[in-house]
């Protein structure tokens, strides 16, 4: 199985950077998404790695759902 990672990086200025490692596919928008809602959702840039532009994901490599508790 291969490793799956999030890593979230606070900038000096405030702003968070989500890094997504591990997973195929546009699967990492919804292991980000609680992530995001939590953070206000104000996005202000998205950049898609090689792993997300690779559409042989089948779905099942998804971490388990995200719960931000406030």
């Amino acid at each position: 199985m291969d490793i799956q990672e999030v890593e979230l990086t606070i900038l000096p200025n405030g702003q968070v950077e989500i890094n997504v490692r591990g997973v195929k596919g546009k699967a990492c928008l919804e292991i980000t998404k609680a992530l995001e809602t939590a953070l206000g959702n104000h996005l202000i840039e998205r950049t898609f790695t090689s792993e997300a532009q690779d559409s042989s994901s089948t779905g099942n490599n998804l971490l388990p759902p995200l719960e931000i508790k406030r």
